[in-house]
């Protein structure tokens, strides 16, 4: 044993590990803060009028002519006349049209109609890098602008998505402000109102998640032991009834499950009226999978006897991190498409440096203009992520009946 190992053995391990901890975590706050000042409020940029034609649906020169007559929100004008809108616009724009073109109001203000119930999609796999949370991040910000109100909810500890939405867990979240703080067990449980945070990005609220989450995976069995032969408030109910308190906030609610099967995760699969299932192609996932979906079956079987009861609208499997020129990949994808059938969205996550450097700096796409990171790489990169999220929304649209 050489001398720093005794040094090691003698210290208290949870001490160093404490130590390594809070240097590491102190350095990722000050390159936080570099990109992102503290004087400073992570913002979304303003888009292109060519952007904003494709995002609401219109023609470029439609959206001139009505900016030309005065019509809607007045963009803000740039160098050579060109004009840009906020998120903030757009959606001001869609309400327009909504209201001029009454025959197309839902395709223009989706928004949830009376009778149309909350959809609450949980994006779930407990294979890490299977890409849950970028899945949850461009599906939320997808969702939000094309109209609909969204509620992200991070239920992973690591907090990877509320990072993305400028929350760093060991800074920004105060105790008992994440989804803990409206299911916990005790006398310090607070409305779940009291969770929901504003983000940047206008039409997504956050409940974000830190290292807090992991209480309810510790706090639960001793509640169960606590009050065996009297079930009241079963576990796997709190979620649903945290969210039932906010429903009328909302139209979707996307939950960024963490990765394992613990109480969380089955409070959320108990809440869902849809779930994606997200997966690399590689044979590793697929096999890891495999697993995922045996277990979730006995822990849904054990719900039910419970009680509860799991009817979702829509259960569909997401590849993610795909390269459509890796052949060996290809022939994955073609036996996911033969086990799952229809049941394998159509479009594909690729993969992507754009978006993998994009994250590098907790960004999405949505924030970057395209030259930040090359037009055909961005543009690639947006193609894919159009397709996934046009779908998603599909499957919504058809719950709701439209």
């Amino acid at each position: 044993m050489n001398v720093i190992d005794a040094n090691l053995n003698r210290a208290s391990t949870s001490a160093h590990i404490t130590q390594r901890a809070e240097a590491l975590s102190t350095r990722l706050r000050a390159v936080g803060e570099r990109a992102f000042p503290p004087v400073a409020q992570k913002s979304l940029r303003s888009f292109t009028s060519g952007e904003v034609a494709d995002i609401v649906g219109v023609s470029d020169g439609y959206l001139r002519q009505l900016s030309l007559d005065g019509l809607g929100p007045s963009p803000d004008l740039g160098n050579g006349g060109r004009r840009s809108y906020t998120l903030q616009q757009i959606n001001e724009l869609r309400q327009y049209l909504a209201s001029a073109r009454p025959k197309e109001a839902v395709r223009f203000w989706p928004r949830r109609r009376d009778g149309e119930k909350l959809q609450i999609i949980t994006v779930a796999n407990f294979k890490g890098g299977s890409a849950k949370t970028t899945t949850s991040v461009y599906l939320a910000q997808g969702l939000a602008l094309q109209g609909y109100r969204v509620l992200a909810i991070d239920l992973d500890p690591q907090a990877s998505l509320s990072a993305m939405f400028g929350y760093q867990p060991e800074f920004d979240v105060a105790e008992n402000a994440t989804l803990y703080g409206a299911i916990r067990y005790d006398d310090d449980r607070v409305a779940m109102k009291d969770v929901v945070q504003p983000t940047y990005f206008a039409g997504i609220s956050i409940v974000p998640g830190n290292l807090e989450l992991m209480e309810f995976e510790h706090q639960t069995p001793r509640y169960m032991l606590q009050n065996r032969g009297r079930p009241g408030d079963l576990f796997f109910r709190r979620v649903a009834g945290a969210i039932d308190q906010v429903a009328d906030d909302f139209d979707v609610v996307v939950v960024d499950c963490p990765p394992q099967l613990g109480f969380l995760t089955m409070g959320a699969l108990n809440a869902a009226t849809g779930m994606i299932v997200t997966v690399h192609p590689q044979m590793v996932d697929v096999a890891s999978m495999s697993q995922f979906l045996l277990m979730t079956s006995d822990l849904v079987s054990v719900i039910e006897e419970a009680g509860g009861r799991l009817d979702y609208d829509f259960l569909r499997f997401l590849v993610t991190r795909h390269d459509p020129r890796d052949v060996p990949e290809q022939e994955i994808v073609a036996l996911l498409r033969d086990v799952f059938s229809t049941d394998v969205m159509a479009a594909a996550a690729w993969k992507s440096t754009a978006i993998a450097n994009a994250g590098l700096t907790k960004q999405s796409l949505y924030e970057l203009s395209r030259g930040a990171v090359g037009r055909s790489t961005y543009d690639r990169a947006m193609e894919s992520i159009s397709a996934v999220n046009r779908e998603a929304i599909g499957l919504i649209n058809g719950v709701w009946g439209r």
